[in-house]
């Protein structure tokens, strides 16, 4: 894989698998657009990814905003003149609550960042890849999504509506050069460890572990390239093999 030439934007980018994705598109060549609500650690980031000697920009930026959304997709189209491709990572997750328990406030709140941010991230920069004539759109959903997990009945409602999301847009687009695709995550190994290699100890998968940052970076990776052209409208797995909740 070769990203020599493109841009490749990607929220939620401080932690985790943001951090891990921006690596591996700085070690291939592309020029990034890093976004995140943590700016200090967002800066940390930056500085990690010197040693790859390509550009990086970077932002504050809360995705459920869309007007800093705008202002910052827009500073990264006119400096880098193109947005190759884009990883809506950005997301709210760690909040276990039976469903009668929950606030409305934060179910409205997990919709604004986790649905809301991939519309607004993704309105911002497709009129470019379109006409350009090119583009990759990674939507990071999750295995809730897909199966729905008990006591977190909003961050699953939120992720189904990525994936549904992902599948009517790639359709929209498919013949203009740009595909969509989803990655739906099992169990990942915590954010905040530095080490993108690193895992756990897992129940819920048959592998026996957690996923690492780094794995879920090459999948990504991996869509979002060229000789990834004839993929489109997917939800990707990738959860050890997971145990159904």
């Amino acid at each position: 894989m070769d990203f020599n030439g493109q841009v490749a934007i990607v929220t939620g980018a401080a932690r985790g698998v943001g951090r891990a994705t921006a690596h591996l598109f700085a070690q291939k060549g592309a020029k990034l657009g890093l976004l995140d609500v943590d700016f200090e650690k967002l800066k940390s980031v930056k500085d990690e990814l010197e040693e790859y000697g390509t550009e990086v920009l970077i932002y504050k930026c809360d995705v459920s905003d869309e007007k800093r959304v705008n202002e910052v997709m827009s500073d990264i189209i006119e400096k880098f003149a193109r947005a190759d491709i884009l990883v809506n990572n950005a997301a709210l997750f760690r909040s276990w609550c039976p469903f009668l328990e929950s606030d409305i406030a934060e179910w409205k709140q997990y919709f604004d960042i986790n649905v809301m941010g991939v519309a607004y991230c993704t309105r911002a920069v497709l009129p470019k890849m379109l006409e350009k004539g090119y583009g990759r759109v990674i939507n990071i959903g999750s295995v809730a999504g897909v199966y729905g997990n008990a006591n977190m009945v909003h961050y699953s409602a939120t992720k189904g509506a990525v994936i549904a999301m992902t599948k009517a847009l790639a359709k929209e687009v498919a013949d203009k050069g740009v595909t969509v695709n989803c990655i739906s995550p099992g169990s990942i190994s915590p954010s905040d460890h530095d080490d993108m290699d690193y895992v756990q100890p897992s129940e819920l998968a048959f592998m026996n572990r957690t996923g690492s940052d780094r794995e879920n970076a090459e999948l990504i990776c991996f869509i979002a390239s060229r000789e990834a052209s004839y993929i489109s409208a997917q939800n990707i797995q990738i959860d050890g093999c997971r145990r159904k909740q």
